[in-house]
């Protein structure tokens, strides 16, 4: 017997859940591609961007995922037998100095495993050590999507101006932006990237280069026209924003999904985003106290409010995820980067995500748990409970 009718749950680290109202912006006919309401929308998504990125800098916009803003970014700011210091805490920050790789870019690894975020020493010590001034750029994963490891950006803005250096400050905010706190100019990052399909909650197919005057007048010309940031920032015609015809119907998606970013707050984003996780993590730390299941990153400072990455040994992790999707209608993310992935889910609670979603799944967890004879602790629901209720009792009484 399953019990998977109806409207299956996606709890994987994106695409995210996305918004009714979203949903209903993007079935529409199509639009006037030269003027109008097209136009003026793409205007005020452009200003919105910056506004979720706490940025006062350029936002450029590309018909693309985030593997098509990982070469966009390289694209501006290195050159083929350049340099760049890669910060790897993960599969995606591996992957994007593959990337760099592949399009002639020298990189050096600072690989800090899986668990842990990034130690700001090893970065200055490298940056030190490049006594020519080679390295053009240091990228990082604020999150790391397949890890759910959060790196401190203000550390390592700190770590290149303690080694004096001119490189630039590239991260790499796919899984986090609009989910984790991110505040661009304060926190000293040069060039932002980020897509759609995540925090944004719209449809995969949109990405986005957040850079600063520094990143503007450090650019390198690229070879493709395609990705060149300059024209999609500040364009002379409209089609400039996109390197051709916009992507219609996603910009009314965005729209809409900024609209309501805008009502709720950035401040209550981040706060919600939190607290949801924290009832994630009260679960699995008391499954944990009777069983092999454990949290991937142990310090709570350097875990995503996002994704959470879940070990569960030998073979059991991705035999509760199945059992969930077929049994109970909810899928869980694979062990991305895992090796084996067998014993590794990840849990993706970002974007258009509440309290009832994250019961909802932590119920379907525990019921796995005890259909598959896993060994785990007792108690899990009564925690997250107690993680989501004692926030909401507090903003209560605040507002008595």
């Amino acid at each position: 017997m399953t019990l998977s009718q109806g409207r299956h749950y996606l709890a994987i680290p994106g695409p995210s859940v996305m918004p009714d109202e979203v949903l209903q912006a993007m079935h529409r006919p199509a639009p006037n591609i030269y003027e109008g309401d097209l136009v003026e929308t793409t205007h005020t998504i452009a200003q919105d961007l910056k506004w979720v990125a706490r940025t006062v800098g350029h936002v450029a916009m590309y018909i693309s995922n985030g593997h098509g803003a990982w070469e966009a970014s390289l694209a501006n700011m290195a050159q083929p037998g350049e340099k760049v210091l890669v910060v790897a805490n993960g599969r995606f920050g591996q992957g994007w100095g593959e990337m760099a790789r592949e399009m002639g870019i020298e990189t050096e690894v600072l690989d800090f495993g899986m668990s842990a975020p990034a130690d700001p020493a090893r970065i200055e010590e490298a940056l030190r050590a490049d006594t020519e001034r080679r390295i053009k750029a240091v990228l990082a994963c604020h999150v790391d999507t397949s890890s759910s490891v959060r790196n401190d950006v203000p550390a390592l803005r700190a770590a290149i101006d303690a080694a004096g250096h001119p490189a630039l400050l590239a991260i790499d905010c796919i899984a986090s932006l609009a989910c984790d706190r991110y505040e661009m100019d304060a926190w000293g990052a040069d060039v932002t990237l980020a897509a759609s399909q995540k925090g944004l909650m719209t449809p995969p197919g949109m990405a986005f280069i957040w850079f600063n005057d520094r990143a503007a007048g450090a650019r390198t010309r690229p070879l493709s026209r395609y990705w060149d940031w300059a024209p999609r920032a500040n364009p002379e015609y409209y089609y400039q924003h996109f390197g051709g015809t916009a992507p219609t119907h996603h910009l009314f998606g965005l729209r809409a999904a900024l609209d309501m970013l805008k009502s709720e707050g950035l401040e209550q984003v981040w706060t919600r985003h939190e607290t949801l996780a924290s009832a994630y993590w009260a679960a699995i730390e008391t499954w944990s106290q009777g069983g092999p299941m454990r949290i991937n990153v142990s310090e709570r400072a350097a875990r995503s409010r996002a994704i959470t990455s879940v070990h569960l040994p030998d073979g059991q992790g991705e035999r509760l995820r199945l059992w969930c999707s077929e049994n109970l209608g909810v899928t869980l993310g694979i062990g991305l980067g895992r090796e084996p992935r067998e014993d590794w889910f990840r849990i993706g609670h970002m974007g258009h995500v509440n309290a009832h979603m994250v019961m909802g799944v932590v119920g379907v967890l525990e019921a796995g748990l005890r259909a598959l004879g896993i060994p785990h602790g007792e108690g899990a629901g009564d925690a997250a409970a107690q993680a989501l209720a004692e926030p909401a009792q507090a903003l209560s009484r605040a507002a008595e």
